[in-house]
């Protein structure tokens, strides 16, 4: 099995946004394609799920917690899949956002 570039670094990315943030770190020198893809896409995720839980927390309810926490889980775990496997795949809906918007992660 050929080991694909940056798996290692993809992995860390998706464990909390302080592993999204060592992953940045790590792929500084040399650069991966793969590992900054998936860092993009974990840093979005991690981003968003606090951003809308600030906001959930000051304007919403507890059912809306629930939807976050399902939101969160199911996409975290087909980025987690796509890191483990060596594959490129988007988040579905907020994926391709997350590449146009954090193209400072290099």
């Amino acid at each position: 099995m050929k080991e694909i570039p940056g798996k290692t670094i993809a992995i860390v990315s998706y464990f909390t946004i302080v592993g999204a943030i060592i992953a940045v770190s790590m792929n500084n020198e040399p650069q991966h394609d793969f590992a900054r893809y998936q860092t993009r896409q974990a840093f979005g995720l991690h981003l968003t799920f606090i951003a809308f839980a600030i906001l959930i927390n000051l304007w919403g309810g507890a059912y809306a917690f629930y939807g976050l926490y399902i939101f969160y889980v199911v996409l975290w775990g087909y980025g987690f899949t796509g890191a483990l496997t060596g594959k490129k795949q988007e988040m579905p809906i907020v994926g391709p956002l997350y590449q146009k918007w954090f193209t400072f992660i290099k």
